[in-house]
């Protein structure tokens, strides 16, 4: 019993190391208006898993999301306030469902990732995963977040208007399901960046004492790609998904198409013109990061040559096999 409770010390330390940070970081950003109060108590939860459960690697990617997020909606703000307030049902300051939306399949792969380290891995496992899938899962999830994200806050602000995905059709900025080049090439910057930023955390903690020495170091750009080409590919399915299945309205006084039943500046009831009822931004962002998280974990599952990308990986928990078998 008393080394039970010992070995489990370290992870309840953690856990509440990160609550205080986690805290700290979302009360910040609620007085900074990034967060609204019912999105504090989803961010401190959000925060306190991933990195208490993942480990700080995936907090710090998490922090990363968010941070640059927050940068990219205080650039040229006023006017993207104005398209808001007409086009969006929602504030700038998230909420606990968009919380929940844009993090809540990053936190469920980070908790699942940290219990996964946490116990024995098959070696038939080991052999067949490339990296392990719930991490990539993460980095997917993420991905497809920080994707959707960044190229909403520049797609909005293009001078040509966006079209629609599955027509072409020229619309409004701001109306969900609209792609342009711009924000297409800012979500696949945001990708990238998260990538990175996840796979170069992951190699610092290589090199730190303790360090678990995930993923294998022969081809470290291998997370970066699956982690890039799953967060656009995310991306571009949260905006098939936005095109088709949200919900858009349409104001009967002024004819413009927005995403709230009521027309703030108009004030009359707006008729529903495509979309699924309850489909809302929320459950689009939801999908996207669950696509997202999907094809990363199925790309991480991919054979590994001999002398493969993870073959670290592989030769560190085929090491942890042999000594829980003695």
């Amino acid at each position: 019993m008393e080394k039970r409770s010992a070995s489990r010390r370290p992870w309840l330390w953690r856990l509440l190391l990160w609550l205080l940070v986690s805290s700290g970081i979302s009360l910040l950003a609620q007085r900074r208006g990034a967060l609204s109060r019912s999105g504090v108590p989803a961010a401190i939860v959000t925060g306190t898993v991933t990195a208490g459960a993942g480990g700080w690697e995936l907090g710090l990617s998490l922090i990363f999301f968010f941070l640059s997020s927050s940068l990219l909606s205080r650039f040229r703000q006023q006017r993207k306030a104005t398209i808001a307030a007409e086009k969006s049902n929602k504030g700038s300051a998230r909420d606990m469902l968009q919380v929940a939306a844009n993090g809540g399949v990053a936190t469920w792969c980070a908790l699942r990732y940290g219990l996964r380290r946490r116990s024995r891995i098959s070696s038939d496992q080991v052999r067949a995963a490339c990296c392990d899938p719930w991490l990539a899962a993460f980095g997917g999830a993420l991905a497809t977040a920080t994707a959707d994200t960044w190229a909403t806050e520049v797609g909005v602000l293009t001078r040509r208007p966006p079209r629609l995905m599955t027509t072409g059709r020229p619309v409004a900025p701001g109306i969900s399901g609209a792609v342009s080049w711009p924000g297409t090439l800012a979500a696949a910057a945001g990708a990238l960046a998260l990538g990175i930023v996840l796979q170069g955390l992951l190699a610092l903690a290589r090199l730190l004492p303790g360090g678990t020495g995930e993923p294998g170091p022969d081809r470290p750009l291998l997370l970066v790609a699956i982690t890039w080409l799953s967060g656009f590919t995310g991306s571009l399915v949260d905006s098939l998904l936005g095109a088709t299945l949200q919900t858009v309205y349409r104001c009967p006084r002024c004819g413009q198409e927005t995403e709230q039943r009521r027309h703030r500046r108009c004030g009359s009831l707006t008729q529903r013109v495509r979309g699924w009822p309850g489909v809302n931004n929320d459950v689009v962002n939801l999908l996207a990061t669950l696509s997202g998280s999907l094809i990363a974990a199925a790309l991480s599952r991919s054979p590994v040559p001999r002398s493969g990308p993870c073959q670290g990986y592989t030769r560190l928990s085929a090491s942890r096999l042999k000594k829980g078998s003695r």
